[in-house]
This record gives C-alpha cells, sequence and structure tokens, in this order.
C-alpha cells in the first residue's frame, strides 16, 4: 500500500464526489463528510447515538444533517461512478431489498418479501438502483428510495410494478445518460412493467418463469396473396428445442443457446437465452430475455448474471455500513441513512480501487476503524508527533491489520 492511508483516499473520495455537487455549503460538507467517514470507521450499530459518541458534532447536529432531502445522491454517487467503473457494457440494475424495523410510527411500514428469508416480514423495504460493469464484473449503486406500503399505493391509485416503473421513468434523464438498459430479476417479466419502460426508451433483460408461453417466428414468406402470414411457427417445448433455429454458445457447466422468439405475455418478440444444466442434475432450464430483439443471447446472460452484484452491494449495507440501524421514525432521516449506507460502500470500493488493492468491506472497515481510533487518540490527547513517527505508526497498523485479515 503507498503512504496515503485508505482512510485518507476515502475522505479524498468521498470529497471529490461532494464538490462536484453544486450548491453545498460549508457547514453542510463538514458535517457530511464527518458523517461519511463514520459509516466506516464505527464498528458497531450505526445510529444517532453512535454518531454523537464517535463523531466531532453533537448528536442533534447529524439529526439535522440527515433532513436534509434535496440533497442529490445520484449526482454524489455517479460522480464516483463515472471514475471508476470503466467498462464499456454497463446497465442499470434495480432490486428490491427488505428492511427489518418494528414499530408503529414508521412511515410507510408494512409487510414486504424478503428473498433471504422466503417469506414475507414485516418491515420497511428499499428499492436499490445501481450501475453493473459487465466487463469487469462490478456495481456500484446510484441510490435508492423507499417503497410504498399498501395503503400508500391505494391513495397513489396504483399497484407496485405501476410504481416501480413510474419511478424509474421519473429519472429516466440521469439514467439513460448512462444506460438505456435495465436488469431486473424475474418478477419484473410482466407486461405491466416491460410496457412502460419500452415506451420511454428503455431495454429490459430479466428471466421468464419455465412455463411461460413463446412461440417460434413463422419462416413462411409473403405470397402476395390478400391476408397477411401466419406470424408464428408453433409453440416452443424446451424439453425438446429445434437447434436448427438456434445459435449455440459455449459456457461452462451447461448449454447456451440464444434464438428470437415472440412472447404472449409481453406481446412482443425478444432476445431469448436458453440455458440449460450439465448432465447428471435435476434442476431445469433457465430463460432469460432482453426486449432488445436484437441483442446476442451470450450478452443476454451475461447482463442479467451481473445483475447480483448489486445484491452484494446490499449485503455490505446490511453487514457493516449500517443500513438497518436506523432508529428514526421520520421519512426524510431514513432515506438519507439508506442513501448514506450504500454511499460508503461505494466510497471503500473506489479507495480500495484507487490505491490497487483488493477490495473486501471487512478489511475497510476494520483498517479505517482502527486509523481512525488512532487519529482520535492523537487530537484528543493533544500529540504533536513528528511526521516520520505518524506515518511509522500507520506503517505498523497497516501490517497488523493485514495479518489480522
Amino acid at each position: 500500500m503507498t503512504k496515503e492511508t485508505l482512510l485518507m483516499q476515502y475522505q479524498s473520495e468521498c470529497l471529490s464526489a461532494l464538490k462536484s455537487i453544486a450548491n453545498i455549503h460549508k457547514p453542510f460538507e463538514k458535517t457530511f463528510m464527518d458523517a461519511m467517514k463514520l459509516f466506516m470507521a464505527i464498528p458497531d450499530r450505526i445510529n444517532f447515538l453512535q454518531l454523537g459518541r464517535y463523531g466531532c458534532f453533537s448528536e442533534q447536529t447529524y439529526r439535522n444533517l440527515f433532513e436534509h432531502e434535496t440533497f442529490d445522491w445520484f449526482a454524489f454517487n455517479g460522480s464516483i461512478i463515472s471514475k471508476h467503473l470503466t467498462g464499456k457494457r454497463k446497465a442499470i440494475a434495480m432490486d428490491p431489498s427488505c428492511i427489518p424495523k418494528s414499530g408503529k410510527k414508521t412511515p410507510r411500514i408494512g409487510y414486504f418479501w424478503s428473498g433471504c428469508a422466503g417469506e414475507y416480514k414485516r418491515g420497511l423495504e428499499i428499492m436499490g438502483i445501481g450501475v453493473i460493469d459487465i466487463d469487469n464484473h462490478e456495481c456500484m449503486t446510484l441510490g435508492s428510495i423507499q417503497t410504498p406500503d399498501c395503503k400508500t399505493l391505494d391513495n397513489m391509485d396504483k399497484n407496485l410494478v405501476d410504481w416501480y416503473s413510474s419511478y424509474l421513468i421519473s429519472r429516466k434523464d440521469k439514467l439513460q445518460s448512462i444506460s438505456r438498459t435495465v436488469v431486473a430479476d424475474a418478477f419484473f417479466s410482466k407486461e405491466t412493467f416491460i410496457t412502460p419502460m419500452c415506451e420511454n426508451d428503455f431495454h429490459v433483460i430479466s428471466r421468464f418463469r419455465n412455463d411461460v408461453i413463446l412461440y417460434y417466428p413463422t419462416l413462411e414468406q409473403k405470397t402476395g396473396k390478400r391476408g397477411h402470414p401466419k406470424w408464428f411457427d408453433g409453440r416452443i417445448d424446451f424439453a425438446n428445442l429445434d437447434l436448427t433455429r438456434c445459435k449455440e454458445y459455449e459456457v461452462n457447466k451447461g448449454k447456451l443457446y440464444g434464438l428470437r422468439v415472440y412472447a404472449k405475455a409481453l406481446k412482443r418478440y425478444v432476445s431469448l437465452a436458453i440455458w440449460y444444466p450439465m448432465d447428471g442434475r435435476t434442476d431445469k432450464w433457465q430463460l432469460y430475455f432482453s426486449t432488445d430483439d436484437s441483442m446476442d443471447g451470450r450478452e443476454v446472460l451475461d447482463y442479467y448474471r451481473t445483475r447480483f452484484q448489486l445484491e452484494f452491494c446490499f449485503r455490505d449495507g446490511k453487514q457493516h455500513a449500517g443500513i438497518t440501524n436506523c432508529q428514526s421514525t421520520d421519512f426524510r432521516k431514513l432515506d438519507f441513512h439508506f442513501n448514506a449506507s450504500l454511499a460508503a460502500v461505494n466510497l471503500a470500493k473506489a479507495a480500495c480501487k484507487r490505491l490497487g488493492i483488493t477490495y473486501s468491506i471487512s478489511s475497510c472497515k476494520s483498517f479505517i476503524h482502527n486509523a481512525y481510533m488512532l487519529e482520535r487518540f492523537i487530537c484528543v490527547f493533544g500529540i504533536s508527533p513528528d511526521p516520520q513517527v505518524i506515518e511509522k505508526l500507520f506503517k505498523e497498523l497497516i501490517l497488523f491489520t493485514a495479518r489480522a485479515a
């Protein structure tokens, strides 16, 4: 590692991203920088009480900071992403995540699906929006928003799928400046989600159920007689696939075929990638599709599988960045906390990439905590040692952390 420590680089990345946003006042900048540092420096629960204990400001100052609802997280994270996701192929990944929460006064609390538990759980749900780098197999989050509960959706006269699509469309100027391709899981392979997205110049990549009704496109040519030729040649039987109509691709641990098909449920042609497992496995085929029917089948698979990197952002945020620790019942503070937690994970990734070290959120957390505590000891006790002594202390700290990891 270079002389510049991970903590210093983390703060440098944060300040650089903050400077890219217009109309940021100095008091806000100081408090924000301190709060973002504490999201990685605090080893335990991250809430207002802990921020007041570890930070340079009072607990009330941090509470006031988290009420700042006009802060542009998309611009902040977009500045980090533009510097560190360098691949040519990018896409927008979206995925809801369940946040455990108790109490009756929390806004938008209800029952939401938890993929980890495999059941509906009481709490909150956030929809995370990230940018995936297909070439480098990486992901960073752009931001998140809290999902409305059933009562709020009824007042909006929308269902959950309508709300998801309407929110993405409302941010389409920012999203389409990065990519026009949206990658989502199988829940979003619905006509009510796909059609509005395509009408607003998005392409969607997702996964079908195994029993979906798909048709081969017709090979019949126009005869010049009255009437349109038939649209389809027959329903696709995936247990007996017509390989003459497919293009085969080489993949590990299975077989992959690609072809253009008509999806009855979506009422449109799509590019389909069919993955069959290796011989001896009992699971069935998996069907991935893109509404861009000219897309290569191998690309469809690459885009969809890279989507899972967004899940790792949620995992890191929940395990190490305190995304589930906010105890506030204020919608503004909850939103700020969720976004700050995911942004802290972005900053840790950016700092590791800049220093040329392998990213590990656990190691980052451990090292930044140790470096921060060392700085606090030096500051609180009024020690002013020689810079060479400080450098030696940091080097010893780096070696200690590396051995512990």
